[in-house]
């Protein structure tokens, strides 16, 4: 299944003589990466990586040596590769020499230079709904930006499926999967997180029951903006003393192996003085991680509608996130002093941008495009431009646009 990065890949190959993809474990980075390169060099290879690892350590050249666009898989279990690789670039000076790819972010001090300007970054997330066939694409981001607000379109996604798609997640494994198999996934990824991989990404060994309440208490305040010391009173509740060092710690190596994925606030120059509230919101990678560690699935998501809601903006700021950096954008949330919030807020690199509200069913259709137009209001135009359009994702049937102009789009009609 072809992904929307595929075409990002390609364009930095063309611009940089090497390319850095990142992402959580599982994500599909070494399927993506295969597809565009020529020869590949398995770091994990049980076979030989005892004899790559001695060879990293006397002459990382050698490993360096293959038809280009030549792929080095998890390159960080020898972090000589990275300078390897940009002096290798600075010799050859040609573009598309390699792609490396990592599910983990070394340690600091461990490469002697960034990279800047010879390895070019792609994030590569789970798959979006439309990479999954199951958004139809009919209403495209891009379009959007460009001024296409017709947007008459119908989703095929009922409730039920939006539930099930949210707790299988977007692991390419598992999009082809069908019912418990499905499910499976992604509380095989959380206990690997707990038990394994949060523990080896700095050699520090972490308490499992600690990690498990801490992704507890992550998934509980999904799509929040829980500080650490709520969530540290969440864990103390079941007798489990933390400290916020600890909290820090562990939150660091979530962060370096993709699994926490935290979104920022928007800081806009605003027509009045307005306090804007600087927090992030609490996000996953991907919403089944959620769903795993609290050992839910479908049928419970759908008993509980209000945290049915939460979930589902989490699936809707994964879906946008991807969509957006096909689009070269980023994704923040706006909240003011006032209350006045925006689930969403993508802003492209050329500066346009526009606001999202996320909204599970129909009743609240009519508030979020109050609270869409009230932000249009007070952002100071002169200094951010206007907003390229103002939309309402729902989990619902119908795209369509409102006669105060807001978008009202299903998530099962978007696209990059």
């Amino acid at each position: 299944m072809s992904r929307l990065c595929d075409a990002e890949l390609q364009l930095a190959l063309q611009s940089s003589g090497a390319v850095l993809i990142e992402g959580a474990k599982w994500c599909g980075k070494t399927s993506t990466a295969s597809r565009a390169s020529l020869s590949v060099l398995y770091m994990q290879d049980p076979d030989n990586a005892g004899s790559y690892l001695a060879m990293a350590d006397t002459k990382p050249s050698l490993l360096l040596k293959g038809e280009t666009p030549r792929l080095i898989d998890e390159w960080q279990m020898a972090p000589v590769l990275w300078d390897a690789v940009r002096f290798e670039v600075d010799k050859r000076e040609k573009t598309g020499q390699f792609i490396l790819t990592g599910s983990a972010v070394p340690s600091d001090n461990v490469t002697a230079h960034t990279g800047t300007g010879r390895i070019s970054r792609l994030t590569l997330r789970p798959m979006s709904l439309f990479e999954s066939l199951e958004s139809n694409g009919a209403v495209s981001l891009r379009a959007l930006f460009d001024g296409n607000h017709n947007v008459e379109a119908m989703s095929d996604l009922s409730i039920e499926q939006i539930a099930f798609a949210l707790c299988r997640g977007g692991w390419p494994a598992s999009v082809k999967m069908q019912g418990a198999t499905a499910l499976r996934m992604a509380m095989d990824y959380v206990e690997a997180v707990i038990n394994y991989d949060v523990s080896r990404v700095d050699n520090v060994e972490k308490n499992p029951d600690r990690v498990r309440l801490l992704l507890r208490s992550l998934a509980r305040n999904i799509a929040t903006t829980a500080t650490y010391q709520t969530i540290m009173s969440d864990m103390e509740a079941t007798d489990i003393t933390v400290s916020d060092k600890t909290i820090s710690s562990y939150m660091n190596a979530l962060r370096r192996i993709f699994v926490v994925d935290d979104l920022p606030a928007w800081s806009p120059s605003l027509r009045s003085k307005t306090a804007i509230r600087t927090s992030a919101k609490r996000h996953f990678v991907d919403p089944s991680i959620a769903t795993a560690v609290l050992r839910t699935n479908p049928e419970g998501v759908l008993a509980d509608f209000q945290y049915f809601g939460f979930l589902f903006e989490a699936l809707c700021t994964r879906d946008i996130r991807v969509y957006a950096q096909t689009n070269d954008g980023d994704v923040f949330h706006y909240r003011d002093k006032s209350g006045l919030e925006s689930d969403l807020i993508v802003r492209l690199r050329d500066g346009r941008w526009a606001a999202i509200e996320v909204k599970l069913g129909k009743k609240q259709i009519d508030e979020a495009a109050k609270n869409l137009l009230a932000l249009k209001a007070r952002i100071d135009e002169d200094k951010m431009g206007k907003a390229s359009f103002l939309m309402v994702i729902t989990g619902g049937q119908y795209a369509y646009r409102r006669n105060d102009g807001v978008l009202v789009v299903p998530l099962g009609c978007l696209r990059g």
